[in-house]
């Protein structure tokens, strides 16, 4: 049974009786309650989490790059991480656990970053590895890069606004005052609720001229000195200029990546040396594993994680008389070795979460930095307009130093110094508590004439800093130059080569079956065997229906591809691996059928191919014979069945598939026999009418067309006529010139 539920009653207040209201369920509407609870966590998420802003940095980051150089650990020697995780709770009170990870994917040995900022030693992992984790914080130790001093350079110029921490007690920087587009420098991404941002790295060199032209020129074209973008682990960037275009004017596409890899001829393996940066080696190990134990591919023997010491090595053992170079066709087309950057630029302008391109990303950082170089001017110029104040007032004193010394000595109180070097000088406050301040053995000539000779200098100064502030074009020339220096000391050769133009493996599954030898065969009545050498050497005697005969016989691989040409001028494409291995004691499988042909449609020939190469030639009844390239038939995509494959016009009489020009024998009705080179028809569409090759008489029709061989005729010069059309040469079988077919 069930236990009785037991009524609830109010809990009792040993204050003053029962709680009014306790343990009642109110109602409140949900759209108050997203209000009131969800927004205010999804707003922090999004603007102290997951989002950058436009100095390159997630909250997170910014606190602990600030905290190391707080620390001295911009010139100081390494410390342990543990106690810099410690340190960075001061502002980011999030446990040390979480602060480490975010140090850790900042460092050199990580590997995640173009440029990173944090200079490691220990064990920190790899990026390009889900195995390999970071050393705990007690075993590692980590100093700031010497690129990181370019984050920092204007720090203590109050270029940037400082803000109180999470508890009030010290200041923290609101951005970091970098004097290049780090945004840009470095991958960042970051998931908020409701939005995410991805953003990839570009080429130091190539960003720094790209803000360099755009400085100069609002309108220059960023495509023409931002070639792609540079990856950390390098790979190949497939080149695709209307999503690079797409990219860098909305903020919003992908970027094909692929793997490199090197061929060891001697070991017969292939060494992948560099990944995309959004896989690892095992997720690549793992998905080939699963292709190999599938029977998808047979050419691998091997695969292996050899990363160590030397970086990434994924090596692949290929059996005797695999062809490297298709193989990997085959992995980049169905493994991660190939991959997708999607990029979202989303970055956080002035508060508030925008998705811009690179170009609009560049001019907010130009604005920002403008800011920034203005501020910091503003503060030399006050600093600066101090000293001035402080050092005219010295002059003053250098008229009469005995005066000064003797209003000092005849001052009764100390209080009064300051007023009486007021009176006596005619200078103000803060001048005057400065000469006070000047030590007895400063107060001579010399020193006084050595701190007075800057006077002029520092006016001159004063008026340059002021010129900064009111010219615009002089603040550009200032961040110029400074991108310049960045990249002179900073600026590397790209990682990821571009590849402009790129082989595609096709996109179906049959290039993922096994490969191997076959032997196919046509009938007269549209059957189709494909048998394998071993079975055919058991029984070779071929089953027909009755009669049948052979027509076409091939020797080939199993992903061969097979046309089928009709009596519907159409053709059908299929694989050579469409159709199942069978024994010469079946009859096979009807062509027809099997490819979906209509119930009156016949197939009148088969051309097999693996690369499309060579011609292909039509024969009508009208004595006229066409020309067409066989790579004609080729599509991009997929299809399985093409409508006028030759032309309509006259009956079909034969088709020939030939690889290259080569002799032709025409027969006609009337017995007459024509011998003539290919090359004379020129190759034209393949719904061409074909070129006039034998002159007709009367009630004549053109009969058989096949490849000429030496021997097949007697004096073949007598059928061989200068030049088409020609009308051919009698075949008079009673001369003993009777034509043999081979």
């Amino acid at each position: 049974m069930a236990p009785k539920k037991r009524k609830s009653t109010p809990q009792k207040s040993s204050m003053s009786g029962y709680i009014k209201g306790a343990g009642e369920v109110v109602a409140q509407p949900i759209v108050d309650t997203l209000e009131s609870n969800y927004m205010p966590y999804a707003m922090s998420v999004i603007m102290s989490r997951a989002i950058p802003e436009i100095d390159g940095f997630k909250p997170s980051h910014r606190k602990l790059l600030y905290t190391m150089y707080k620390m001295g650990l911009l010139t100081g020697a390494r410390q342990k991480s543990s106690k810099i995780a410690g340190s960075t709770m001061a502002l980011n009170p999030h446990g040390d656990a979480a602060i480490y990870d975010t140090m850790v994917r900042m460092t050199v040995a990580y590997e995640a970053l173009l440029h990173p900022y944090v200079d490691s030693k220990g064990s920190f992992g790899k990026a390009y590895s889900r195995d390999t984790q970071a050393a705990a914080s007690r075993y590692t130790e980590a100093k700031l890069a010497p690129i990181a001093a370019e984050l920092f350079r204007d720090i203590d110029s109050n270029a940037v606004d400082m803000i109180d921490n999470f508890d009030n007690t010290m200041k923290e920087p609101s951005l970091l005052p970098v004097t290049f587009p780090t945004i840009l420098c470095n991958s960042n991404t970051g998931i908020a609720v409701g939005m995410a941002s991805s953003i990839c790295s570009f080429n130091l060199n190539e960003l720094i001229e790209t803000t360099i032209q755009l400085l100069k020129n609002p309108k220059h074209d960023i495509s023409s000195t931002l070639l792609a973008p540079d990856f950390p682990g390098g790979g190949q960037i497939i080149y695709n200029k209307a999503e690079l275009d797409k990219v860098y004017h909305t903020g919003r596409g992908s970027i094909k990546v692929r793997a490199r890899y090197t061929y060891d001829k001697e070991a017969n393996c292939i060494d992948i040396n560099q990944i995309p940066p959004t896989t690892t080696c095992e997720q690549i190990i793992e998905k080939v594993i699963e292709l190999v134990k599938a029977g998808k591919i047979k050419e691998i023997s091997d695969i292996r994680d050899e990363q160590g010491l030397h970086g990434l090595r994924v090596t692949i053992d290929l059996k005797r008389g695999t062809d490297p170079d298709k193989l990997m066709q085959k992995l980049y087309k169905f493994t991660s070795l190939e991959d997708s950057f999607a990029c979202n630029f989303n970055v956080l302008i002035d508060g508030a979460p925008k998705v811009l391109g690179v170009d609009g990303i560049l001019n907010e950082w130009i604005k920002f930095r403008m800011a920034c170089v203005e501020r910091r001017t503003k503060f030399n110029l006050d600093k600066k307009k101090e000293r001035l104040h402080l050092l005219e007032g010295l002059a003053k004193i250098l008229l009469d130093i005995d005066k000064a010394i003797k209003i000092i000595r005849e001052t009764e109180e100390e209080a009064e110094v300051v007023p009486n070097l007021m009176n006596g000088f005619g200078i103000d406050e803060v001048q005057a508590e400065y000469v006070a301040e000047i030590k007895l053995r400063h107060i001579n000539r010399e020193y006084i004439l050595k701190r007075t000779e800057d006077i002029e200098n520092l006016r001159s100064e004063i008026d340059d800093l002021e010129d900064i502030l009111k010219t615009p074009q002089r603040v550009k020339k200032i961040i110029i130059s400074e991108l310049k220096e960045v990249a002179k000391k900073y600026g590397q050769p790209r990682k990821s080569i571009i590849l402009y133009e790129v082989e595609e493996a096709e996109a179906d599954e049959i290039s993922l079956v096994p490969d191997y030898p076959v032997h196919v065969f046509i009938t007269k009545e549209g059957y189709i065997k494909k048998i394998s050498p071993q079975s055919l050497r058991m029984s070779s005697e071929q089953k027909l229906k009755e009669g049948d005969e052979i027509v076409q016989t091939f020797e080939t691989r199993n992903f061969a591809e097979l046309l089928f040409f009709t009596d519907k001028c159409q053709v059908y494409k299929s694989k050579a691996a469409d159709f199942n291995d069978t024994k010469a004691s079946v009859l096979g499988e009807y062509i027809p059928a099997v490819l979906g042909m209509s119930e009156d449609e016949h197939v009148k020939y088969c051309v097999l191919t693996t690369d499309y190469s060579g011609y292909v030639l039509f024969a009508y009844e009208n004595g006229k014979v066409a020309k067409a390239e066989l790579n004609t038939y080729a599509t991009k995509t997929n299809r399985k069945k093409l409508l006028a494959a030759y032309n309509d016009k006259s009956p079909l009489v034969s088709m020939l598939h030939i690889e290259q020009d080569c002799d032709i024998l025409l027969r006609t009705s009337n017995d007459r026999v024509l011998i003539f080179n290919s090359e004379l028809i020129p190759a034209k569409t393949r719904s061409a009418q074909g070129n006039q090759a034998v002159t007709l008489r009367r009630n004549a029709v053109l009969t058989d067309m096949v490849k000429f061989v030496e021997g097949m005729v007697k004096n073949e010069k007598k059928f061989r006529p200068k030049n088409i059309p020609a009308a051919g040469s009698a075949d008079d079988s009673n001369e003993g010139e009777q034509m043999t077919l081979l």
